[in-house]
């Protein structure tokens, strides 16, 4: 039988507590290395993705910032009298809104539109399909052909923020008419 015999290391209880603390230290020492090594790897992949969230979070401040910021607002008098004023204050707010998106309106006609003082979908919605028809028959025979029939309706949806019903309807009508 073997029999184990568990003696200090010295014989000096001060030397042996020295001895047992510098055990301690050393053990202490490899724990942080080890660690150290193995959480370096991990904690460098962390600073990245936090460095790409932050570069992320700044261009989506920046985009916001560049689709936030209205155009230098520019009040003129309409002539389009059907329209409510509450309009004119959210295009000087909000600037004019893309009034292609309707289905029929080009370039040609939102420019057209937009010289009559109509360049939101809250003053083309107001406008009735009379009044944009006297404008196209204003402007010439080239603008004459369209039918401006949903326009206001059209813009109404957009307005309202109603995109996907504005889509659905704009797949049933052909060049802004129904068939």
């Amino acid at each position: 039988m073997i029999i184990l015999q568990v003696s200090p290391m010295s014989q000096n209880f001060w030397i042996a507590g020295i001895e047992a603390l510098l055990l301690l230290a050393l053990a202490a020492y490899i724990g942080w290395w080890i660690a150290r090594r193995t959480f370096a790897g991990q904690l460098a992949g962390l600073e990245a993705d936090v460095h790409a969230r932050h570069k992320e979070l700044n261009d989506c401040h920046k985009s916001q910032l560049i689709i936030s910021t209205p155009p230098p607002a520019r009040i003129e008098p309409v002539r389009v009298e059907s329209f409510a004023p509450i309009a004119v204050i959210d295009e000087a707010l909000n600037g004019p809104d893309d009034l292609e998106i309707i289905e029929g309106i080009g370039p040609k006609i939102e420019e057209l539109l937009n010289k009559e003082g109509i360049s939101t979908f809250a003053q083309l919605a107001a406008t009735s399909a009379e009044a944009i028809k006297a404008i196209l028959h204003a402007a010439g025979p080239r603008f004459q052909v369209h039918d401006p029939g949903t326009w206001p309706q059209q813009a109404a949806l957009a307005r309202d923020g109603k995109w996907d019903e504005l889509k659905q309807w704009q797949d049933e009508l052909n060049k802004g008419k129904l068939d």
